[in-house]
């Protein structure tokens, strides 16, 4: 259970002729089945760890639920048909508050998430644009480029899974008042990653997440500016590129998104005004 990496070994091959065989440490990939009140939702491919947040996570991604009092409690159970079978810890089941309403038919589709492209299958943008409950163009809070720049490198140090597979993502929630690092998930899906921060935020009972900066270790795709959206996330930071559709919908939602955050440069692609400067900063 919670399994994070596992050992297998390797012919490491090298071109000078030095050839060996060691062990080496993978990040674990598993699927995880979501269910809610005993019905199947989503299956999701997940490095094991905090399934709760991640499950959490989804539900407000997918706007089943926006506030941590819909959530009402999680467990694992066996798998498919569980009647007796072994438990897996693949297998989560969701209870949600009373008058809580169910996800609705066309969305418990079973549908699979993989863990490179997020939720996969779904028939149209205008079915992925879910309309969130947050307005985050309406959230007044701002961070400083000279914070901005120190984030990745932060999120970079408390990445212990990574530094022992170099194949794991990461996503990170910093209060921009303070500057302080709130939470961090690693997964083998950026995607999970996202989630489980927000998950966290809906176990812990704050959302919406106005005032914080979503930091993530890769590209910025249109699923997670969604993602950031629909947890009323007002700034989402990249160190890498952002899809031109995630640029898009950050412009249209009201959100900030920053790319390429590297050393002391960062491309900002939608509402700048959030981001200060300081004249004189070294």
């Amino acid at each position: 259970m919670g399994r994070i990496t596992t050992r297998r070994p390797v012919l490491t091959i090298t071109l000078d002729g030095d050839s060996h065989r060691r062990p080496d440490t993978l990040a674990v990939e598993e699927p995880l089945e979501i269910r809610v009140l005993g019905e199947p939702l989503a299956v999701t491919m997940r490095t094991p760890g905090h399934d709760v947040e991640l499950a959490a996570g989804f539900l407000v991604s997918e706007g089943v639920i926006s506030a941590g009092w819909e959530f009402r409690s999680a467990i694992h159970c066996g798998g498919p048909g569980t009647g007796g079978a072994e438990n897996t810890y693949n297998v989560l089941d969701v209870s949600l508050a009373p008058g809580v309403q169910p996800p609705a038919p066309d969305l418990a589709r079973s549908f699979y998430t993989t863990s490179s492209c997020g939720v996969c299958g779904k028939a149209s943008i205008e079915a992925v644009e879910t309309v969130s409950r947050y307005d985050v163009s309406c959230d007044d809070a701002s961070v400083s480029a000279q914070d901005l720049v120190g984030y990745p490198d932060r999120l970079r140090a408390r990445q212990d899974a990574f530094d022992k597979t170099g194949g794991l993502h990461a996503a990170a929630l910093f209060d921009t008042a303070t500057g302080e690092m709130l939470v961090l998930r690693e997964d083998v899906g950026r995607h999970n990653a996202v989630d489980k921060v927000i998950g966290w935020a809906v176990l812990n009972d704050r959302l919406p997440l106005r005032g914080t900066v979503l930091q993530v270790s890769g590209r910025a795709s249109f699923e997670l500016v969604q993602k950031a959206a629909m947890a009323g996330i007002p700034v989402l930071a990249a160190v890498s590129a952002p899809s031109s559709l995630a640029a898009e919908l950050a412009e249209a939602r009201g959100l900030t998104l920053v790319g390429f955050l590297r050393g002391r440069s960062m491309n900002v692609y939608s509402h700048p005004y959030r981001v200060t400067t300081e004249i004189g900063a070294p």
